[in-house]
This record gives structure tokens, sequence and C-alpha cells, in this order.
């Protein structure tokens, strides 16, 4: 098994390699040995989910149960052991991990800001193999640092994210009961759309409006 198969095998899912880390070598939290390969949504993601029975059945929690079917398919396929950032407490150290695979940094909002995802990281799971694997070296460079403008730091509609302040949650929750959080409801967390690299990721405002619901039940 290989980087490539691994991240072969995500594709067709919908899922990318969102990051990959030695847990020895870079002393990652709960997890030792082999190879850690970090598993997100990609732009392919969405209409593959919607053919789902997940997605189609009613039942609670559809992407979270599309993940452990998903990704328990793969693990089988490539010989991997599944790690999931949902179902606990205790819950995996999926930030963690994120940081010190070099390819997602903390943004000035405070959130999580990946290479190519931006804003737009949704980790659905991980995949722990026990070799030591070769994977794609990260730049190692948040690219908030190229980015002059971060209008992140000034788009959410009531200030709940930005610059130098804790998230505030509880204004977020009251903001999306209203009629203009509607906006956010239907197409996504304004932060995260404003990030430039979020905007060329394409994440379909349909599968947003779901996490949305997900993160604020009507």
């Amino acid at each position: 098994m290989s980087y490539d198969a691994i991240y072969a095998r995500a594709k067709a899912c919908g899922l990318v390699v969102m990051g990959a880390l030695h847990p020895d070598k870079v002393r990652a939290k709960g997890v030792s040995g082999g190879t850690l390969f970090l598993l997100g949504t990609g732009p392919l993601f969405w209409p593959i989910f919607q053919r789902g029975a997940e997605a189609q059945d009613g039942a609670a929690d559809p992407i979270d149960r599309w993940s452990v079917r998903v990704i328990g398919a793969m693990t089988e396929a490539v010989g991997a052991r599944a790690i999931l950032p949902f179902g606990g407490p205790p819950y995996a150290p999926f930030i963690d991990w994120a940081l010190k695979s070099g390819r997602a940094f903390q943004s000035p909002t405070g959130m999580l800001v990946h290479d190519q995802a931006g804003l737009m990281i949704s980790y659905r799971g991980a995949l722990h193999v026990e070799k030591i694997l070769s994977f794609p070296r990260p730049h190692g460079n948040s690219p908030c640092d190229i980015c002059p403008e971060r209008p992140c730091t000034a788009s959410c509609p009531v200030g709940a994210l930005s610059a130098g302040q804790a998230y505030d949650v509880a204004r977020c929750h009251t903001f999306l009961d209203t009629t203009p959080g509607q906006d956010c409801m239907t197409s996504g967390c304004a932060v995260r759309r404003a990030c430039p690299i979020s905007q060329s990721f394409k994440r379909d405002p349909a599968q947003s409006a779901q996490h949305m619901k997900a993160f604020h039940p009507i």
C-alpha cells in the first residue's frame, strides 16, 4: 500500500487526503507508530454522499454514518485502522494531528485553515497504517502569511469570530436564529466563505447548509 493508492481510494469516495504524518516523529497525541492519513471532504464529496443511503433515509447524523461506512470499507481495502472524529467523549485529537501534519494552521480567527481547503476543513476520519509510508512533503507555511487582506477577520456579521478574541458561540447561535442569519444557515458560515482559498475549493452550498444544520439544529 502506498500514499498514491490511499489517495486514489479516498478520491473515488469523494474524500481527499488532507494531511499525513508519522506519529512518532512529530510526537502526535493519542497514536503511535506507522503512518496516519487524515481524510476530509473534497469537491466531489457532496454528489457522492447524496447518492448514499444515509442521505436519503431521514435518520440522524447522515454524514457521520456515511463516514463510518465508507472509511470502514477503506480500512479493509488498505489494511488500516479507522479513527473517527466523532462518537466521543473521548474524542480523537484531530486538531493536534492536523497541525502536526504541516498542512493545517491556526487562522487569525482561531479556526484551522488548510493549505488547499482554506477554512472549509471537514475531517471525516483518519487511517492509521502500521507501516512507515512516504507522502508528499507539505509546504509548511500558513496560507494566511501571504493573504494581505485577511477578509476572514472582518466577515462575521455579528463579530462572533474575529482576530484577537475567543469564538463567541452564544452570539453566533443567537444570530443564526434571525432573518439575516439565514444567509449563514443556507450558504455556510460567512467567515469561512470569505477566505480566498475556501472560495477556490468550491464546496457545494448545500453541503455547507448541511453542516450548519448539524451545528445549529432548528
